[in-house]
Parts: structure tokens; sequence; C-alpha cells
């Protein structure tokens, strides 16, 4: 594939094949987007600098409304995503935004039915998580600033095993039956587990690890056990995308 000009010769003869791919995608994307009737506008490049978060930004900003991730909203999108990997993932206190944005894509990637962040936590819709996200922040159901007491309670009365990973837990994530549905919570990476929450658990997992590591970053844990529940439960190789 080509990219010519309005005379018919080719643009960026002398660039890498890769440069060409990369403007067919733009290309793509903004027609995509006026396809919607969003309303698109050509900046100067220094404008964009003054606008973008990032110090090198990708040639695109979007404006969009937030979206909601009260309780209210979060448990109609769990009831209509009864069908999916019945388990939800709670975060304790997370303060690396990188890493919130990086378990919400796990999240969607593993087909998990949502994410639950409680209060004092960095903002799942911050610039940088949802850079980490690559989107997914804008589509996983998320209940954000939720009190821990809450949480549970609503675990409890939706029949979800409130489940945690910590480095002292006396199962390997494997070997617990993740067809039942769970709430996994997930430590802080500061300071693991609270002790609040240790009271609330009934079952504590651990990942095994060989060499001399004593942890892993959190957004590879939730990976790691979140794609063992979904093999579990819809059986190794199969996808659930949705229809485009």
């Amino acid at each position: 594939m080509s990219i010519r000009d309005s005379a018919g010769h080719k643009a960026f003869p002398n660039t890498l094949p890769v440069i060409k791919i990369r403007v067919v995608c733009f290309i793509d994307l903004v027609g995509a987007i006026l396809s919607r009737g969003i309303v698109v506008h050509e900046v100067t490049e220094s404008l964009l600098d003054s606008i973008a978060d990032t110090a090198a930004p990708q040639g695109i900003v979007l404006i969009c409304d937030r979206p909601a991730s009260d309780r209210s909203a979060f448990e109609t999108s769990f009831d209509r995503k009864s069908r999916n990997l019945l388990t939800v993932v709670y975060l304790d206190e997370p303060n690396n935004p990188a890493n919130l944005g990086a378990i919400l894509r796990v999240v969607e990637a593993a087909g998990a039915a949502g994410i639950i962040v409680s209060e004092r936590s960095t903002d799942p819709f911050s610039a940088k998580s949802i850079r980490a996200s690559m989107g997914s922040a804008l589509r996983v159901s998320i209940w954000n600033e939720a009190k821990m007491d809450e949480a549970f309670s609503w675990a409890r009365s939706h029949q979800l095993v409130i489940t945690a990973a910590d480095i002292n837990g006396d199962r390997s994530y494997s070997q617990i039956d993740w067809n039942v549905p769970r709430l996994l919570v997930f430590g802080s990476e500061a300071h693991g587990l609270s002790d609040v929450s240790e009271e609330n658990i009934e079952d504590l997992i651990r990942i095994p690890m060989h060499g001399f590591a004593e942890s892993l970053n959190l957004a590879v844990s939730a990976g790691v056990i979140l794609f063992e529940a979904n093999r579990q439960v819809r059986g190794p190789g199969k996808q659930t995308r949705p229809n485009s």
C-alpha cells in the first residue's frame, strides 16, 4: 500500500514502510471520528504541545465526557455483563496511575466483570492512567472511590467470594476454582493489604515465584491471575471480542 498526493506522486518516497502505515492509520482514525459527526480541529504543532499532557504527543487529542463511575453505574453494567467472567477486581489504595491504567487494560483483555477502586486512590481517569489503559478506562465498568466495607458488602450480596492475592497466601492462584464468582483484592504497591481488608478475606492466594524475587508488579500480578481465571472459565484459546 502506498500513499499518493493529489498529483498521483508517491508521498514520503524515502520513508520507511512503518511510517506510511502510521499515516494510513492516522487518516483512518480521523475518518472514523468524522463519520460519527464529531468536530475535528486542526491546530499548529505549538498549540498541540500546549494542550497535550505529554512531552511528545502522538498528534491527536480527544475531548470526551468522563464515564459515570459511581456504584449505581457500576451495578447496572455489572448486571448487564453477567455472562462474562464473574471476577471483579478490587484495588485497595493504588497510588501509581500507570499501574492502575495497566490493570484496567488487563481487566478488559481478560474479560473480567469490572473493577472497584477504593478511596484514597489515584484517579483512574487521570491522563497517565488513561494513557496506560490504552482506552480501556473508557470501556471497563469502574466503581471509583468506593468505601471498603460498602464494596465488600456488595460483593457478598452478589455471592462473590472475597479472594486476595498476597505473598503469604496459603494456596496458589491456579489451585482455586475461578468458575466461582469472586472479588479479587489487591493491596497497594507500597503497603500491600490493609489490616481491615485481611479480616474480610475468605480465600488468600499467592503467585509462586522462583529465585530471589520478592514480589511482582501489581499489574503483572493482576494479569497472571485474571488470565488463569479466564482459562478455567472459557477454556484455552477462546476469545470473546465485541462485534465491530
